[in-house]
């Protein structure tokens, strides 16, 4: 984000609390004035003291500066109070809003962005206008009103050596804006090096445990070593550039070389009787704070640039525009998928897939079969509404899937894909997904039907035990839980991804029961490795490096001895086909 673009977010995500704001800044000035008002006050009694042509109400001032003593700190509590106030406020609205937002992008919209990306926006920026909205408002209130109270006061008592206070103050700004030169792109570019330190985060803790079985425990963090490493680099190379400096400034403004310059200038001043002794008095006092905020504009800049850019960033997700699906939905007729010359590319240039033409009718089982990296996943996820084609079409019903409400998509077309991801959350929830208003005996007879009610029993907790808390499940587990999931849903077309790749032979056979009841009476699309589990599936599409190379069924294709055929006497084992017939699927 740029300088320029700062008003816009700023004014888009502080307006809600704009009032807030105003009150709490009207309080600071109040506060800041009142401390002001008690160092005159000090000055004003030692004027009294020293200068016997002065009244004696001494104490009469000394009260008034108790008075304003007490009012600075109640006014700054009670400034600081309603900035806390307001920030909490914002917070809450902003996570409800982002969360909201979250939940009506298109699902496409995620492939180009990393977990930690989001979670850096959700989390971290929202964190990071904490300082903003709570501190640097009354902090910069407070560095523009102390010294205008102060300087106004000195300028009544002697004007020439007023203008002698200013000179710390000059210096130290002009030194800290030249440190700050360039600031912006840095800034940017200090932007950039904490999201891929979020994301290499994320990468870090969610492959190591895969990366330590195989040996390769190295490369889980060398991801976030290397963005480590940027970082400092970066950071090094600015903070040299601008410490000695930045030192300076703050050195110039401190209250031992304020009061040499003033001791100067006034003692001189004063020996010559151009200016009466107690009135050094009120510059020995209030000098200081003419010039001392600037020896912490540096954190202040910084916080509020970084509060800035984090504003920039969440305005940024606030404005995503949201699933133009919700708009003017259609309703499908049937429950026939078609894919009709559909290509796709996830980063715009290299294709996936090309030219896929498939239909699953209704009451059907195709099988989707081919080597790694030919576009399978992709296609299932088509279907699935993960993502939009970039060419050609996808329509269930007759509609395009561009055009149908999600809710709606989704109650049509059911997945079980190869990663099942639960929520922390219930059992019974995390069935519940789709129905979350569905009984307690409905979510486990899908329980029992998907081979997974007695596991689930034998938890103390049972279907209230928190998943990643109260228990832990395997592989095989969670696909007959993401089974379960599917079967309350009761979606008429199914899609079933690899949905027992993970699974160890005595899951697996558990796995294919549960799929033998899911896939009764439903549309099946299937991504199968081992294809003996999908012999007799009405067709078998192959797919070879994003294209369909051949179709059909398992002897038709044996007999055509093409790409099926070598694939089937690649496998040196035979997956038993699961009880049930050709419904079934792996």
């Amino acid at each position: 984000m740029t300088d320029t673009d700062a008003p816009r977010p700023l004014t888009t995500i502080l307006g809600p609390i704009r009032g807030q704001l105003a009150a709490a800044i009207v309080l600071q000035t109040a506060a800041s004035a009142a401390g002001i008002g008690m160092l005159v006050a000090m000055a004003e009694i030692g004027k009294r003291l020293l200068d016997p042509a002065a009244d004696g109400t001494v104490w009469a001032v000394a009260l008034a500066g108790a008075g304003a003593a007490l009012a600075s700190v109640l006014l700054a509590a009670a400034a600081n109070v309603v900035t806390h106030l307001a920030d909490t406020a914002l917070q809450l609205r902003l996570r409800r809003g982002l969360a909201d937002r979250l939940g009506r992008v298109p699902l496409s919209w995620y492939g180009g962005r990393g977990s930690g990306q989001v979670k850096k926006v959700v989390h971290d920026d929202v964190q990071a206008m904490h300082y903003l909205v709570a501190h640097t408002v009354l902090d910069v209130t407070s560095v523009v009103v102390a010294p205008v109270a102060a300087l106004t006061y000195l300028a009544t008592v002697d004007w020439r050596l007023a203008l002698v206070c200013t000179l710390p103050l000059a210096a130290g700004a002009a030194l800290f804006r030249h440190a700050m030169a360039g600031a912006g792109p840095k800034m940017a570019a200090y932007g950039r090096a904490a999201r891929e330190i979020n994301s290499a985060a994320v990468e870090f803790v969610d492959g190591i445990a895969v990366l330590k079985t195989f040996g390769r425990a190295g490369a889980a963090h060398r991801r976030f070593r290397e963005a480590a490493d940027a970082f400092s680099d970066f950071f090094a190379r600015w903070a040299a550039g601008t410490t000695a400096v930045t030192t300076t400034s703050q050195l110039v403004v401190t209250a031992p070389v304020v009061l040499l310059v003033v001791l100067a200038s006034g003692l001189p001043a004063a020996v010559a009787g151009w200016i009466p002794p107690s009135a050094l008095v009120a510059f020995i006092l209030l000098a200081p704070a003419v010039a001392a905020p600037v020896a912490g504009i540096g954190t202040r800049v910084q916080a509020l640039r970084t509060g800035l850019t984090a504003a920039g960033d969440v305005a940024a997700l606030l404005d995503e525009p949201a699933d133009s699906r919700r708009i003017e939905p259609v309703q499908p007729v049937g429950t026939t998928v078609r894919l009709d010359d559909v290509g796709f590319s996830y980063d715009g240039t290299s294709r996936v897939l090309e030219g896929v033409n498939l239909e699953l009718a209704p009451g059907t089982v195709t099988a989707l079969v081919g080597p790694s990296g030919a576009g399978k996943t992709t296609v299932a996820r088509l279907i699935a509404g993960l993502h939009e084609p970039t060419t050609g079409t996808v329509t269930v019903g007759g509609a395009d899937i561009g055009d149908l409400d999600p809710a709606l998509l989704h109650r049509t077309v059911g997945f079980v894909l190869q990663e099942v991801i639960l929520l922390r959350t219930s059992i019974a929830d995390n069935i519940a997904l789709a129905r979350p208003h569905a009984t307690r005996a409905e979510i486990e007879a899908a329980a029992r039907a998907a081979q997974i009610h007695d596991r689930i029993a034998a938890q103390p907790g049972g279907y209230d035990a928190v998943v990643g808390v109260d228990v832990s499940l395997s592989g095989g587990e969670a696909q007959r839980l993401s089974i379960a999931r599917a079967l309350l849903a009761d979606a008429p077309v199914m899609v079933l991804d690899e949905a027992t790749a993970y699974a160890d032979p005595h899951a697996e056979a558990q796995i294919q029961r549960a799929l033998s009841a899911l896939a009764a009476g439903r549309t099946l699309l299937v991504i199968a490795h081992r294809l003996a589990s999908v012999r007799t599936a009405d067709q078998i599409v192959v797919l070879d490096h994003g294209r369909v190379v051949e179709r059909g069924r398992h002897d038709d294709l044996l007999a055509a001895d093409g790409r099926y055929a070598r694939m089937w006497r690649a496998q040196e084992t035979i997956t038993p086909v699961a009880a049930g017939g050709k419904k079934e699927a792996p």
